[in-house]
């Protein structure tokens, strides 16, 4: 039965629901980047600092590995069996590869299990962030009011962000209460336990949620046929849709995981800045790019999607470079913390409305197959590698030569939004809702990169 049509105050409420899952989802994420420094010994003993950063930054990326998985088995089963369903299970799913982090014992104690075991763990959270991605970007904008979908959905990277900002935040925290031996050896686990009991609660209240009038609007649609909903199928009729989302994602998650799960490695290892400083100087950008997410999100719903990620692009192309040239010469921390700044005022153009721009290329039956699998397949070969890759040049003595590397993967970018067509002219998620449910029988061609 499809629900009545949604008050401002119900989208509300939505809305922070799914949020609220998505931050505790993210948090588990990011807590392995923001404690790989103290736990990086435990799972790997040989070799220098570096190496053994080098080391969890081969796990963080094979992580990601299973993002493609997650997108493909969680998207299909949310365009199926609905939203609601598919967030559920995989909040389930990351809440038991954080517990097993926690618990693992280390390489001291079980030897060549200790690593395996980590790389399990962290095989289902990728498999479970993978999902998340694509859900909560189809649900936020599905349950989004019309002319506001550009500020209710920057809140998927609100959350997103807030929980790498709670990471750094229970960091700081345990910092002030443990020393830096007992970090390593035993206090890097708290936070992998917080994430799993928090994943367990975010479960329960995800049973709560509203599903999408949209989803139940297709799903009464389809009955009336015999088309499958969320399958390859119908997902290859949308080529021009899926390489929109390669173009539009390569360059952004390749800046945003140098700007900021990279940035706190680099800032102690290049910059020679002391882990409990930058640990703060994270914490207060992070703070500010939160802030900065709906801001940018509500002027996409009056200037249009496509200005903000050009503003991206071609400050992202220009700016890279010398940002990360200064912040690599400089021990000073406030003058740390305005570089950082800028470099996320740049990826705003991109981090507060890529799930909107991506919503809307899809029709309501392949929306969050469409969003999830292109999209994690790219996070997977670019945004997963981007820490590793700039870490085995250091290594090499050739730092310099990932600053570039990022300013090719924006310039990339940069041409696809240069070209492409303003999505919030003519959005497929208002053109799906304005259709009657007993008369909705989608055109086999309806999305707008294709006109």
């Amino acid at each position: 039965m499809t629900p009545p049509p949604a008050t401002e105050r119900r989208v509300v409420a939505n809305v922070l629901r799914g949020s609220i899952g998505n931050l505790v989802e993210w948090y588990d994420w990011y807590v392995y980047a923001a404690f790989s420094v103290y736990f990086a010994k435990a799972f790997f003993p040989e070799g220098d600092a570096t190496a053994q950063l080098l080391s969890t930054a081969a796990v963080f990326a094979v992580g990601f590995l299973m993002r493609p998985i997650g997108g493909w088995a969680l998207g299909r089963y949310a365009d199926r069996f609905g939203r609601r369903s598919a967030l559920t299970l995989s909040v389930t799913v990351m809440a038991a590869g954080s517990l097993l982090i926690a618990v693992t014992p280390g390489y001291s104690t079980i030897g060549l299990a200790a690593p395996v075991i980590l790389l399990l763990a962290r095989l289902l959270q990728g498999l479970s962030v993978g999902g998340e991605y694509a859900t909560s970007a189809t649900y936020l904008s599905e349950v989004a009011s019309a002319g506001r979908r550009g500020f209710y959905s920057s809140f998927q990277y609100v959350t997103l962000v807030a929980g790498q900002l709670t990471a750094l935040g229970v960091q700081i925290v345990l910092l002030q209460f443990l020393t830096t031996a007992q970090m390593h050896s035993w206090g890097w686990r708290i936070p992998f336990l917080i994430g799993a009991g928090g994943a367990i609660v975010v479960m329960l209240l995800r049973r709560g949620m509203d599903e999408s009038e949209s989803f139940e609007a297709e799903k009464a649609t389809a009955a009336q046929t015999s088309e499958k909903r969320g399958s390859l199928a119908v997902l290859l009729r949308y080529p021009r849709e899926c390489l929109l989302v390669v173009g539009l994602t390569l360059g952004g998650t390749v800046a945003f995981y140098t700007y900021t799960t990279y940035m706190q490695k680099f800032m102690v290892n290049t910059s020679g800045i002391s882990k409990s400083t930058v640990a703060w100087i994270n914490f207060a950008a992070l703070l500010v790019f939160v802030v900065l997410q709906p801001l940018a999100g509500a002027l996409s719903d009056r200037v249009g999607r496509r200005k903000l990620l050009i503003f991206f692009g071609v400050t992202g192309t220009l700016a890279t470079v010398p940002i990360m040239t200064l912040l690599g010469h400089t021990t000073n921390p406030l003058v740390a913390f305005a570089l950082m700044m800028a470099a996320l005022l740049v990826i705003t153009g991109y981090t507060s409305i890529n799930a909107i721009v991506k919503a809307e290329l899809f029709p309501t039956k392949i929306r969050a197959l469409g969003v999830g699998l292109p999209y994690a397949l790219t996070v997977a070969i670019f945004g997963g590698t981007a820490e590793m890759i700039a870490l085995a040049l250091k290594k090499a003595g050739h730092e310099s030569v990932y600053f570039w590397y990022v300013t090719a993967c924006i310039a990339v970018s940069l041409t696809t939004y240069w070209f492409m067509r303003e999505t919030s002219a003519e959005s497929t998620i208002d053109a799906d809702n304005a259709v009657p449910v007993e008369v909705a029988v989608e055109p086999a061609r309806d999305t707008v990169a294709a006109r």
